[in-house]
């Protein structure tokens, strides 16, 4: 079984920073991808950036240059570090991750809970 559980949302002035961290537990033997999205009232959820298998990331247009998606293996866990913070970026952060659980190698998603990230003008 896999858990995952977020943290490091919180209240910033615009053009600060956050790292958001979503450690997985659980009988984990890899992370083979990861997405972080987000979710602003009345809009849709939108993917904010991607790590893939192979470490390749993907960012979404509003994010890039700005936001950064990594992982620690040792760790079972992956960040987002946001710079350059704007107040349209306030929003619930939702981690998702694929991996790959010890019985069997069975691939699992999960969904983190959520945590809110608020920009101040």
């Amino acid at each position: 079984q896999v858990q995952l559980v977020e943290s490091g949302g919180g209240l910033v002035q615009a053009g600060g920073s956050l790292t958001l961290s979503c450690a997985a537990s659980g009988s984990i033997f890899s992370i083979n991808a990861a997405n972080w999205y987000r979710q602003a009232p009345g809009k849709q959820r939108e993917l904010v950036a991607t790590i893939t298998s192979g470490d390749t990331t993907h960012y979404a247009d509003s994010v890039k240059g700005r936001f950064a998606i990594s992982r620690d293996h040792a760790k079972n866990t992956v960040y987002l570090q946001m710079n350059s913070l704007k107040p349209e970026d306030t929003a619930v952060y939702l981690c998702n991750i694929h991996a790959s659980i010890t019985t069997m190698r069975a691939r699992v998603v999960r969904w983190g809970q959520g945590t809110q990230v608020t920009v101040s003008s």
